[in-house]
């Protein structure tokens, strides 16, 4: 096996810092990597709302700049107005 001399001297410095051996930092790295792999597939997809999905209103940048008002604000998205304001 083959190591980046850099990468080398790096987990040396760090298992001497940390009292351990360069094996067992190797080992430890190698099962962190695998196990991180392992559970990314487990993972189930994580979907995320889109800008302009069909529940919220769609506008467009030139409107949004034009709404400077509360009122404006509140006429689009249906929010009461709070009472400090």
């Amino acid at each position: 096996m083959r190591i980046d001399e850099t990468l080398l001297n790096e987990a040396k410095a760090y298992a001497a810092r940390h009292g351990r051996s360069l094996t067992s930092v190797m080992e430890d790295a190698l099962r962190q990597l695998l196990n991180r792999s392992t559970e990314a597939a487990e993972r189930p997809p994580v979907v995320l709302p889109l800008s302009g999905d069909a529940t919220g209103p769609k506008l467009t940048w030139a409107e949004i700049k034009e709404m400077s008002e509360l009122d404006d604000i509140e006429r689009v998205f249906g929010g009461a107005r709070h009472a400090d304001a």
